[in-house]
């Protein structure tokens, strides 16, 4: 049971989910068909990283706009935004179900949208559509996954989301790589979509509603009878009573704000120093969350490969697939130890690893960059005055340009067609259009558009994925854990609202700002940045995360109430006692 009734302090095996699963299959089953929202979530975050390498070919004013891709890649999120504040009232007012069935119903509509576009802009339609779905999903899945789990395995069950939500993003990149050679390639991408979509409406349809929920509406029975399901006859009685406790207990609290609107809600939450407390700790880990940069790996994980000085599409995706797969074995792993090692534990030892993976690709790029091949006069005049970019023909000091100068000239007006006998001696500087794209291919030189040839370029794959192996186990699910378990049950909603509007709200400046940055400032440049980000967040999270790992949600509320003494990964004595030094938020 998630709000608890039956402390237990023992460490959780990840056997014990797969004992707890055996002896009653309809847990899973609960988890499972929710946890297709994650499925979702993650393919429609995924897939636009390759789809965007197509979209960028078809449509000529997106190849040469920044800013319109980096829109075509945020609108999911400006709509996720929305989602996870509407999907937070919801959740309080028509219940979980009904929610995961409406984010269902926008995951289709937006993906069938997206298929059909004719032009950019219903594109963007599209993805602020799904983007709702996705926004709603984030917060709907593990809540209700959590509220459907008995406590001793909700942390492994709640992980079943970020895998699925890490399995959903591996399938993109396969299906990604898949259409590659197909007629119509990203419609295909981003229209399959819509096929999870309608099964998990056509699942959610044969599920109950949470018990919470239930019993907090007053529908008592219907809450034992899927309690009964859940646990055994054994159990049954003492998780009601705990259930009717807790509920109780927040009504009596509550009084006449049981039916107050959101905005009465939000504003009590915040005056409240346990809900306060518990935002503060909830919003710094999804926050961190998005500051590490995970996203702009994730939407743009073929361009970064590209940075990188991979040229060829295709091969940029198919290496891609090792970060996604590596996201989905991260988050396996955390399902194994979160309830064995702690949630706190785990955040703060990913942190230190992001830092110093991200430090060391800004590192990679920095050198592949000094080592860009030059620019020849003679190799860009070879392809004529109107092949040549023009740029470089104006250009104060040609014989200073290299490679990336090339490259990050302007508006992306210019490409680099590399030498034929070597990629890294000096090439031309053409400019970026169809007719020099084919001239280039057709005497077998390599056309590069977003990197450059680079001897070290390898090393940023590796890089990437150390990055995704130390962030998923951790920084990956956990933080969507801490959230479904650290707020009180009459501020669950408005609370997990206000946390995912705060990680997607970074997740949109992130991914908005991501191809801007590695302009302006390089991509050695962008990635420093965000181990400085990271190690803010590191800080953040070691001050105001507190241990959730075993305890009920009852215990949370108490240890919140008394404070907490930050350790390095906690212990059972930090979730038992009083504090003596209590953190004030």
């Amino acid at each position: 049971m998630v709000e608890g009734g039956i402390v237990t302090k023992e460490k959780t095996d990840y056997t014990e989910c797969f004992r707890e699963i055996i002896k009653v299959p309809y847990i899973m089953r609960l988890a499972f068909s929710a946890g297709i929202g994650g499925l979702l979530f993650g393919y429609d975050t995924g897939v636009i990283s390759g789809a965007l390498l197509y979209i960028r070919e078809d449509f000529q004013e997106v190849e040469h706009t920044i800013w319109l891709q980096e829109t075509i890649v945020a609108m999911a999120i400006a709509g996720a935004i929305v989602g996870a504040g509407t999907g937070g009232f919801l959740n309080d007012r028509i219940g979980r179900k009904p929610t995961m069935i409406i984010a269902d119903i926008l995951f289709f509509i937006g993906a069938i949208v997206q298929a059909l576009a004719v032009a950019p802009w219903m594109i963007i339609i599209g993805r602020v559509i799904v983007g709702l779905g996705v926004g709603m999903a984030s917060m709907t899945s593990p809540l209700y996954i959590s509220e459907t789990s008995p406590t001793k395995i909700r942390g492994a069950l709640v992980s079943t989301n970020g895998l699925l939500i890490t399995g959903g993003q591996f399938i993109s990149y396969l299906i990604n790589l898949g259409f590659t050679r197909v007629a119509g390639t990203w419609r295909w991408m981003l229209g399959v979509a819509a096929i999870p979509a309608l099964v998990q409406c056509i699942l959610m349809l044969t599920l109950p509603e949470s018990p919470r929920w239930l019993y907090r509406k007053k529908r008592i029975s219907e809450a034992e009878e899927i309690l009964g399901r859940i646990y055994g006859p054994e159990q049954v009685e003492e998780e009601l009573r705990a259930l009717k406790a807790s509920i109780d207990n927040e009504l009596e609290l509550e009084g006449d704000m049981a039916e107050a609107s959101i905005f009465t809600k939000v504003k009590q939450a915040f005056g409240n120093k346990v809900v306060r407390r518990g935002l503060a700790a909830g919003v710094t880990v999804q926050v961190a969350q998005q500051c590490v940069g995970i996203n702009t790996v994730m939407y743009y994980s073929p361009t970064i490969v590209q940075l990188a000085g991979i040229a060829s599409n295709s091969t940029a995706m198919a290496l891609s697939l090792i970060t996604s797969g590596l996201n989905a074995l991260g988050s396996i792993v955390s399902m194994m130890l979160v309830d064995r090692k702690g949630r706190r534990c785990m955040m703060l030892i990913s942190m230190v690893g992001i830092i110093l993976c991200l430090t060391a690709l800004g590192i990679v790029f920095n050198q592949s960059a000094a080592a860009a091949p030059k620019v020849s006069l003679v190799e860009s005049s070879h392809f004529g005055v109107n092949g040549t970019c023009p740029v470089y023909y104006s250009a104060s000091n040609p014989p200073s340009w290299s490679c990336m100068t090339c490259l990050r000239s302007t508006n992306n007006q210019c490409a680099f067609c590399a030498n034929k006998a070597n990629e890294r001696f000096p090439g031309a500087c053409v400019a970026a259009t169809d007719f020099t794209k084919t001239a280039c291919h057709s005497e077998q030189r390599v056309y590069f558009t977003q990197g450059c040839p680079s001897k070290i370029g390898f090393f940023a794959v590796i890089l990437l994925g150390l990055y995704i192996i130390t962030y998923s186990p951790g920084m990956g699910t956990v933080p969507w854990i801490v959230n479904s378990e650290i707020y009180p049950l009459r501020y669950r909603g408005v609370c997990g609202g206000i946390a995912a509007v705060s990680n997607w709200s970074t997740n949109l400046i992130m991914s908005e700002t991501f191809l801007t940055l590695t302009q302006a400032l390089g991509s050695s440049g962008t990635f420093f940045l965000y181990a400085g980000l990271s190690f803010i967040g590191l800080i953040f999270i070691y001050f105001l995360v507190p241990e959730t790992k075993g305890l009920p949600i009852e215990d949370i509320e108490k240890m919140l109430e008394k404070g907490f003494k930050p350790s390095l990964c906690g212990n059972e004595k930090d979730t038992e006692d009083t504090a003596k030094v209590a953190v004030v938020v």
